[in-house]
């Protein structure tokens, strides 16, 4: 049976190349982005190569009308859906705590947070055999900041991403016996475009250095463990934190 994978902010970076890695392993994908159409599509294409079914859904992730109207045509166009990444997030420019405004503070949580509730919420209404569904997984991307505290750079990203690693395992808990595996992947410094978004485009390279493997890693690296705890091999793995950051 075919099983349909919804990835938000799919339009590039990690949800990019999890989606096409989910194709190749035999998922229909639903590539969710927030305002790039055109990357989106691009995505939609590279997974139509393997034979698989793709849509390319606009919603803003914070918003929760647009979240519910993104899962019902998940539903009408492709259907069966058995996994989520909840992948959209934002960082935003180096800052102190001090210096940071209610605004930048309540956009991080509302997209990395509230947006990531919503999206299971959906998926758990859809997946649980408690609603009638058959099964499926979750995975919630979270951040070896979540353990680290991002001190004088993004300290409001790394709670953000810690409230994640909190909200993976009780959620692991509450459904693990309706058929709903529920994990979240940590990945160390990536070398994608997410840093440009928050001014440092070079970041990834120049913190080389902090790393114990001494390079940043790369997305399809950190698709590779997103893709298992999606699929069957991972059976028995739910609640699980897996960091995936070069040993950092």
């Amino acid at each position: 049976m075919t099983s349909t994978v919804l990835i938000t902010g799919a339009s590039r970076g990690i949800g990019a190349a999890c989606a096409v890695l989910c194709a190749e392993q035999g998922w229909d994908v639903a590539v969710n982005y927030a305002s790039r159409a055109d990357a989106a599509e691009a995505v939609v294409e590279s997974v139509r190569r393997f034979g698989r079914r793709a849509i390319a859904v606009q919603a803003d992730v914070s918003r929760d009308d647009e979240v519910r109207a993104m899962f019902e045509r998940v539903d009408r166009e492709l259907g069966s859906l058995r996994g989520l990444v909840n992948n959209a997030g934002v960082v935003d420019v180096a800052q102190r705590v001090d210096e940071m405004t209610p605004e930048r503070v309540r956009r991080m949580f509302e997209i990395n947070v509230y947006g990531s509730f919503s999206c299971a919420r959906e998926a758990v209404r859809r997946m649980s055999t408690r609603h009638g569904g058959g099964g499926g997984a979750i995975v919630n991307l979270s951040s070896v900041a979540a353990r680290l505290g991002a001190p004088g750079q993004y300290v409001d990203y790394a709670a953000a991403k810690a409230a994640i690693d909190t909200f993976t395992v009780g959620l692991a808990k509450e459904v693990g016996a309706e058929g709903v595996r529920v994990n979240a992947v940590r990945p160390g410094i990536t070398d994608t475009e997410i840093h440009a978004s928050g001014g440092q485009p070079e970041r990834a390279w120049q913190l080389a250095g902090l790393i114990p493997m001494q390079r940043p890693g790369r997305a399809d690296e950190i698709a590779q463990a997103i893709a298992w705890l999606l699929s069957d091999a991972a059976s028995y793995t739910s609640g699980a934190l897996l960091d995936v950051g070069g040993g950092r």
